[in-house]
């Protein structure tokens, strides 16, 4: 029984420093080297009119300085948040391009 309780304990020590370790205060390596804050949808308007395609997608997110980005196609569920970091191309349903914005 002795031992249970000793193990118990260990576990529980170990638990609480792992989760007292500086993980959240070193910085983000990938967020670090590309200091994106914010996306300019105004950088990807080139692609309005042209055929969405994974290239195209990563051309645009490059551009406009975006971290990430999506293709909606019109009747897409999305999620409400917005993020200032996230560039969205809106096409029609031929895939073709129409809107560009971030968010």
């Amino acid at each position: 029984m002795p031992w249970k309780l000793a193990s118990l304990g260990i576990l529980l020590a170990a638990g609480f420093l792992h989760g007292c370790s500086s993980a959240e205060s070193s910085p983000d390596p990938v967020a670090a080297e590309t200091h994106y804050d914010r996306c300019e949808a105004k950088a990807a308007e080139f692609a309005i009119g042209k055929q969405a395609s994974p290239q195209l997608l990563e051309q645009a997110r490059t551009r406009s300085g975006a971290q990430i980005a999506r293709i909606l196609k019109p009747n897409d569920m999305v999620t409400l948040e917005y993020r200032s970091d996230r560039l969205n191309l809106n096409t029609d349903a031929n895939l073709v391009v129409n809107r560009v914005n971030c968010g």
